[in-house]
């Protein structure tokens, strides 16, 4: 009945060919960087580029962390990482509520959210600013963490996920005398767990990303990020194309490590999640 499922046809074999230039074509720029902060200054200013390091060398991350490179990489997955836990656990709760609870002004509410997603993040960054320095967080790292946690689409992709869970589940919670955080814990936590590993993986790229924000939070040399600290670097050092590159493949590092550790629940989250019998 199933005989011909796995049968190899040109279509299939188009479509692999394809998938396997994209990807070569999407991970070249993460291969360069990785090589090129290998080579020694000759090797990466030559008129014929190398592919591959003929003489690899170190020389360019010894030099990196002779510069603050570990303290702004430091700050920065500190900042990513309490972007994403505050984010994820504010936006669980906020979708779960919406999705699931009834009071009023529920649908102006949610229409907020929706209408915040599509404002744009410049038109904010002054009032964000003056609120940092009213509460003494300027130049600190706690402002550029505190501006994420409230993430509109986090809330958006929360909520609909939560619309997933079933309500009889919730009320046979309640009929077995669990209260609000422990029906939270027990129920919904483990339906909504893909769309959390997703939000995470959002989560934590956009904030290791912003570069914008951290530009007008951050100027202390203490608390840069290795974004900033990178953009630094070509501004002092704009021909060190070696040292540039190891600190691109550093910053690179807890982007991939993420990814990987969450791909599952990526995977699943993008779907938008399915209820389990």
């Amino acid at each position: 009945m199933n005989k011909g499922v796995n049968k190899i046809t040109p279509y299939k074999i188009f479509v692999i060919v394809v998938i396997a230039v994209l990807a070569v074509l999407f991970t070249f720029p993460l291969y360069w960087i990785l090589t090129g902060s290998l080579k020694d200054p000759i090797a990466i200013n030559a008129a014929v580029p190398q592919w591959w390091p003929l003489e690899p060398t170190l020389d360019n991350y010894v030099r990196l962390f002779e510069k603050p490179a570990f303290l702004w990489l430091m700050n920065t997955v500190f900042m990513a990482v309490m972007s994403m836990i505050l984010t994820c656990i504010t936006a669980a709760l906020a979708g779960y509520a919406l999705a699931k609870k009834r009071f009023i002004g529920q649908t102006l509410v949610f229409s907020l959210f929706v209408c915040a997603m599509a404002l744009p993040k410049q038109v904010v960054l002054i009032p964000l600013l003056k609120e940092m320095a009213f509460l003494g967080l300027h130049d600190t790292i706690w402002a550029v963490i505190l501006p994420t946690v409230g993430w509109p689409f986090g809330v958006f992709l929360m909520k609909q996920f939560s619309e997933t869970i079933p309500s009889e589940l919730l009320e046979a919670a309640r009929i077995d005398g669990a209260g609000e955080l422990k029906t939270f814990l027990t129920v919904v936590l483990p339906i909504i767990k893909p769309g959390i590993g997703a939000l995470a993986i959002f989560t934590f790229i956009t904030s290791w990303n912003e570069y914008f924000l951290q530009l007008i939070m951050l100027n202390s040399q203490e608390v840069l990020t290795i974004s900033l600290g990178i953009a630094k670097l070509q501004a002092e050092m704009a021909s060190d194309f070696g040292l540039i590159m190891a600190g691109a493949a550093l910053a690179a590092v807890p982007i991939i490590t993420v990814f990987l550790m969450f791909q599952k629940y990526f995977t699943q989250g993008i779907t938008m999640g399915a209820v389990k019998g």
